[in-house]
């Protein structure tokens, strides 16, 4: 399997919502709202894919200072390509575009929560969340 990464390149988000189905991701974005989801890629500054061929096989999508904090909005691997090291090696490109004092910070999906600590991440239970739909009170 030889598989090519490439940074900052522009996606359709009919392609990302595809990898979302095929990472389990799907259940908790909104791929029934396509506009969104271009809102998401667009808005993302630092972008690292995965491909086999022509098929998106893997994804980080980051927002970034580049030098104090970057937040790893979504890794995403294709099942079928899942424990191959994708995802270690998506984080790792997504880390050499950064800068060398720059934290990952992210929320791991449920499924995930074993995965991380093995790549030496360490959990902060101090996260809050807003929702966009919540009253500030």
């Amino acid at each position: 399997m030889a598989i090519n990464y490439r940074v900052n390149q522009n996606i359709p988000a009919v392609k990302f919502i595809e990898l979302l189905e095929r990472s389990g991701l799907a259940e908790r974005r909104p791929v029934d709202d396509k506009e969104c989801i271009q809102g998401m890629l667009n808005g993302a500054n630092l972008l690292v894919t995965a491909w086999d061929g022509m098929k998106l096989v893997g994804l980080s999508r980051a927002l970034t200072d580049f030098h104090y904090a970057c937040y790893l909005s979504d890794l995403a691997v294709d099942s079928e390509y899942q424990r191959s090291g994708i995802g270690r090696e998506l984080i790792a490109r997504t880390r050499k575009q950064l800068g060398s004092k720059t934290k990952v910070i992210l929320l791991a999906a449920p499924d995930a929560q074993d995965y991380y600590p093995r790549l030496g991440f360490t959990m902060n239970e101090r996260c809050w969340v807003l929702d966009g739909d919540a009253d500030l009170i």
